[in-house]
Formats: structure tokens, sequence, C-alpha cells
């Protein structure tokens, strides 16, 4: 796949291709980006670049149990080792200070902070703490995902997300962890892409814990949102100071032609991917056009749960990546029709920087209770090579500009976008692709854990250095 988007990539004109000494990674001079209170930091995730799964109380979790799945995860990759930034934290924190990066968006392990009945997990929490004070004695802004997809697997025992205990639990330990980390943290995420983990995880199987139903996939969506919902005014408690939001990944439709079938098609296509998690955010309620979909699926919801998914917002975390074109599948839904001729990443994702500023000046037309947005997750993978010392990561620099000159549109036509996170800070473990699939500004070696600085990463630095020297 990768050498099948690198040629296509080398098909585009100029004006689009990859970015180079030439075609800098810089902002235009008018860009809102220059602003010096526009965040500009890089993310990862507990389970991607932790490893050290079985040290210091750290219990199972989902991703421990569906990884060691024969055929589950490409080439039979764990993240037993990861970036073993478990043991290599303090490193990596001064590799992310080195490159400027202003803020620094980290998940908490669920496994390694509490135990089964919910006793802290001293160790583990220590951890967190090490963490997070030397990002603030860097300067750095924390932002804190409590919620990266590593359920433990003790809950999932007992039904995961299907049972609406488990948002419950997750109350218990954004209590705990708000209790403990109160102070080093600047913004609280309860959860990361709740699509991903009620589609992916209970509607197709294709991620932990590997369960594929329409039905159990609303219901798990329903207590993840609920389990937001109950975290929040817990957080709000415990850490007055922070802000508290959620981070949702959206997904742009575009329809394969005018005809009403392929708009109706388009338009349902983003109803499940981000009215699903939207509407209940912000407007209390589930779309009713997702149950066209998926006839017979309603969530059981009892009384008062939409008032607490409801909950004001500080900030919504938007993570995006690609868009997908769309035509009717004939009955009631939509299927993929996957466009010739333009560029993709080594996902197979389109590269299309403008679904991102459409959806984004869209959610300001239909929610006008929208909170603060911050890109939480924005960038590409690509089959990167170390030659030299040196990874000439070109087509990531042209991503993540064209990109970035999209929340800028997104900004000048009104909407409130404070700040962005690149995807990722290093090469990582990708999830069901393993660690074919590099998203970082930094590259790993798993084999020896070197990092090295991609030119993205220095072009950013770059940036930020010109940006602080204007201020």
């Amino acid at each position: 796949m990768a050498n099948d988007a690198s040629a296509v990539f080398d098909t585009l004109s100029p004006a689009v291709s990859r970015g180079s000494l030439a075609d800098p990674f810089t902002p235009s001079a008018d860009s809102t980006l220059w602003r010096k209170n526009f965040l500009l930091g890089a993310a990862t995730a507990s389970y991607q670049i932790e490893g050290a799964v079985n040290e210091d109380g750290r219990l199972p979790s989902i991703w421990d149990t569906f990884s060691a799945i024969p055929g589950k995860v490409l080439a039979g990759d764990t993240g037993a080792v990861a970036c073993d930034h478990y043991h290599r934290w303090e490193a990596d924190v001064e590799m992310l200070a080195s490159l400027g990066l202003e803020g620094y968006r980290l998940s908490i392990a669920w496994p390694r902070v509490m135990d089964a009945a919910g006793v802290p997990n001293r160790k583990g929490l220590d951890f967190y703490k090490r963490l997070l004070n030397r990002l603030k004695e860097k300067g750095i802004t924390t932002f804190v995902t409590l919620y990266h997809w590593d359920l433990p697997q003790h809950l999932e025992d007992r039904g995961g997300w299907l049972n609406r205990d488990t948002a419950y639990r997750f109350a218990d330990y954004a209590d705990l962890m708000s209790r403990e980390l109160a102070g080093t943290v600047d913004a609280w995420a309860t959860l990361n892409e709740p699509w991903c983990s009620a589609y992916l995880g209970y509607g197709n199987g294709h991620h932990a814990p590997g369960l594929a139903n329409d039905r159990f996939a609303t219901q798990a969506m329903h207590h993840l949102l609920l389990a937001h919902g109950l975290a929040v005014p817990v957080l709000r408690a415990n850490d007055p100071a922070s802000q508290k939001g959620i981070v949702a990944n959206i997904g742009r439709g575009t329809p394969n032609s005018d005809s009403a079938a392929d708009q109706r098609a388009a338009h349902l296509f983003e109803v499940q991917h981000n009215a699903w998690i939207l509407d209940p955010l912000l407007k209390g309620s589930y779309p009713q056009d997702l149950f066209e979909l998926w006839p017979g699926t309603e969530p059981l919801v009892l009384d008062g749960d939409m008032q607490t998914i409801s909950a004001p917002l500080d900030f919504l975390g938007i993570n995006y990546y690609f868009r997908t074109n769309v035509a009717s599948d004939g009955a009631h839904g939509f299927r993929d029709v996957p466009l010739e001729g333009v560029e993709r990443t080594q996902m197979g994702w389109e590269v299309y920087p403008d679904g991102l500023r459409d959806l984004l000046t869209g959610f300001k037309k239909t929610y006008r209770n929208l909170p603060p947005i911050y890109i939480t997750e924005n960038g590409m993978a690509s089959d990167d090579q170390v030659t030299d010392g040196h990874v000439e990561d070109t087509q990531r620099i042209s991503f993540l500009k064209r990109h970035l000159a999209a929340v800028d549109q997104a900004i000048k036509a009104g909407v409130d976008i404070r700040g962005y996170f690149l995807w990722s800070l290093m090469d990582n473990f990708e999830w069901a692709f393993g660690y074919e699939r590099r998203f970082g500004v930094v590259h790993v070696d798993y084999s020896t854990q070197k990092r090295t600085i991609k030119r993205s990463a220095e072009l950013v630095e770059k940036f930020l250095k010109e940006r602080k020297a204007k201020a």
C-alpha cells in the first residue's frame, strides 16, 4: 500500500506536492497560526507507546488480550514493548521540549493505576505524577485523556462497554485520577474517539474487544457517553482550574454523484461518523437518521441519561484524517466508492484537507453551543526510512502545511479553534496495523529504540522559534 500511495503522490502537481526546503512548513504570513496563544503540540496514547505491560502492578487490558489473538493485529504485533516510553519517558520529555512543542497530549492507562477492586496502584500513579510534573517544569501545556481504548480486561469480562456498570467504574477512575493529579493537568479529555471504541470494538470487530453487532455498537456508545457525562462533574469538583472536554474523530463524507440517493448516502455517512457522537453531547439526543441505517438498534436510555451526557464542555477535541467518497447502497445506507488518481497515505486514506475546514465550519452552523475546539489529532502514516541519520518525510510536511491552512481558513470563518496537536510525537503501535504504519514526526527504530527527528519535526521547531521571536 505504501508504494502505491507514493506513486500517486509523485504524479501530483508541484502546487500540492511534497514539502521540501523550497516549500517549507511555515504558514503564510497572514495565517492565524502566528498567534502566540494558538497552542501547537503533539499527541500520543498509553498503549501505543508505553510498553511495560506486566510491570509495577499493571493489569491486562483488552488490547493485550486482543493483540495476542492470531490474525487480529498485522504481523502478530502487540504493545508489550512499543516505544518503551515507560522506561524512557525522561528522554522523551527532553526530546519533546527540545522541539519547542508547546503542548503534549497523553493518555493514562486505566489498568496501570488501579486494581480490579478499585484500589489505587501507587507505582502506576507515581509514573504519571513524575511525567506530568516534568512536563510542567518544562513549561509544556498538558492535555490528559483518561480513556484511549485500553479498558481493563476484568471490566470487559463483565461485559465491557455493553455493561452500564462500566460507566460508573469509569467515574470512579476519573475521581481517583483527578484527585491524584490535580494541578498538573491543564485539560482533561474523558474519552478518545468513542466512535472507534463503539463501532470498531463492538460493531465490526476490527478493534478490541472484537465483537461485531450493530446493536452492541449503539449500546456501547451510549455507555461510553454516559461515562463521559458522569466523569465531567467529578473532574470539575476535584480539579476546578483545568479544562474538561472529550475527543471525537470526525469523518467527511462526499457523494459520488449529484443524485438524490448519493446525496442522502453522504448525509447518512456523516450522521454515523459525526452526529452519532456530537448530537448527544451538544443537543442531548441521538440523531434519528442513525436508526434508519441500523433499524431496531436504539440503545436502552434511562431517565436523566441524556441530561448527564450533554453537560457543558470547556472544549471539544477533534481528530481528523481523511474523507470518504460514498454512494447509496440501494437500500437504507451507503457504500464506499474510492476515487482514483488522488493522493493517499500509507494507510490508503485520501489526503483531503478541505474536509477538515468544511466539517468545522459546518459544526459551527449546526451546533449553536459549539465549545472552543482543539484539533487533538491530525497527521499521516508513511513508510519512513532513516538515511544517513536523517528522515525526509516530505509528504508529511506537505500534509501538515495544507491541513494547518485548512484550520486557518476555519478560524477566519469564525470557528473558535485554539490549538493543534500533531499525531503523533513518535512512531508507535498503530492498533490493528501493528508497527508497519509510521505516524510520528520522530522515527523509532523498534529494535534499538533509537529516536530520530524527522524533517517535519525540524520544520515545526523552526516555525515555533520564528513565532516566539515575533511575539
